[in-house]
């Protein structure tokens, strides 16, 4: 099974009843992260704005749990649900599932609330333990071809563990850095599945339109990006990381050029998949233009996370989630709304890095988008995720 096979359920049910939730990966690890996602960035907010909450909550503490709380989530209920299509062998379910999902819920908990050693311990078992179960089926199956995803999941927990070591006073490092590396491997990690099934979705779902895939084209911009990322992690030279940083910005604006995202606008399922996308190559612009101050890092950093990353989580966990139980995928006035409110953010969180004396207004905006999308998300999908399939399928 290839990767683009991420639509399909299970076909035969499994014997013996089990809790809907637990049924596959996306069910509960899609409802976390969104609910997380929808509290933790108000209760930064609230944190810069001098309200009284918890002392954990800093600029270290937004950065980590949203790289390591809300996208490693969305990260690995995606794989375990991709997984099974991908090798027809189950990735965790049942009891199995709610364990895991438990860890990971005790790992936000502790990075809010426990002595930073107990924390960085609960926090840092998650990926391994996640990694785990998707190896064995892989393994089990022969798929080599998605190993190299259980790869990244293993740097990301060595640049979790990095991240502990740091804040522990283990290491002469910066804490920013691992986090940063996380960064550039989830978005290496969207541009290797956005390239596998932006164009497939786009030549489905709107008539007509052959995207084109230039396997060097591709490759190309997959390894600028890591390069940038990697010089940018690195603090290297300003004029060696703007040019990589540039590069990786056409090679990737010129890839998704070449999916023909401008066929797409009738249909949000595929426009919002492209618009995240392009934050992409956007994210690396600005990044090149804060080597000499033009923009902000922070500028460069939120359209690579806010932009990329969270919109293109909320354009495939609507996505999935509609496949997976069952539903016609098409977007309605609820998923269109949350579309926008992600767009909404991350232009709202841009003009906050740009704007220093303006920030707490843009910030409140950006939040409030933010925490709405999420929000709408919830209300929408979570009576449909705890609920069995209504064709009676298992998944």
């Amino acid at each position: 099974m290839s990767l683009m096979s991420i639509e399909e359920a299970p076909r035969a049910p499994a014997p013996g009843a089990r809790p809907a939730l637990f049924a596959l990966g996306f069910r509960p690890f899609y409802l976390l992260a969104a609910a997380f996602a929808a509290v933790s960035v108000p209760l930064w907010v609230a944190a810069q704005a001098g309200w009284p909450v918890p002392a954990r909550v800093d600029m270290l503490w937004h950065m980590h749990e949203m790289v390591y709380g809300f996208a490693v989530a969305v990260i690995v209920g995606f794989l375990y649900t991709a997984g099974y299509n991908w090798t027809r062998l189950w990735t965790p379910r049942g009891w199995r599932l709610a364990a895991i999902a438990g860890v990971w819920l005790a790992g936000r908990a502790a990075m809010l609330a426990a002595p930073p050693l107990a924390a960085a311990a609960v926090d840092a078992i998650f990926l391994p333990l996640a990694a785990l179960p998707l190896y064995r089926v892989l393994k089990q199956s022969g798929n080599r071809r998605n190993m190299f995803l259980v790869a990244l999941l293993g740097l990301l927990a060595l640049s979790n563990l990095l991240y502990h070591a740091a804040t522990l006073g283990w290491l002469p490092l910066d804490p920013l850095a691992p986090v940063h590396a996380a960064i550039v491997l989830i978005v290496a990690i969207e541009a290797v599945i956005g390239g596998r099934v932006i164009p497939m979705f786009t030549a489905n779902g709107a008539p007509g339109t052959r995207p084109v895939q230039d396997a060097r084209v591709d490759r190309t911009a997959l390894f600028l990006t890591v390069l940038a990322g990697a010089a940018w992690t690195a603090g290297l030279a300003a004029p060696f990381t703007a040019a990589l940083a540039m590069a990786a910005a056409v090679a990737q604006a010129l890839r998704l050029a070449g999916w023909k995202p401008w066929r797409t606008l009738r249909n949000p399922l595929l426009w919002i998949l492209h618009l995240s996308y392009a934050w992409i190559p956007l994210g690396f612009l600005a990044l090149a233009l804060a080597q000499y101050g033009i923009v902000t890092p922070s500028a460069a950093l939120h359209l690579l996370t806010v932009g990329s990353l969270a919109g293109l989580v909320i354009g495939m966990i609507t996505r999935t989630a509609l496949g997976h139980t069952g539903r016609p995928l098409k977007a309605g006035r609820a998923e269109t709304l949350m579309y926008v409110l992600a767009q909404g953010a991350v232009l709202a969180r841009f003009a906050a890095a740009l704007a220093p004396a303006a920030r707490m207004p843009w910030l409140v905006l950006a939040t409030v988008c933010w925490s709405g999308c999420f929000l709408a998300y919830l209300a929408v999908y979570l009576p449909r995720l705890v609920a069995p399939r209504p064709d009676g399928r298992e998944g």
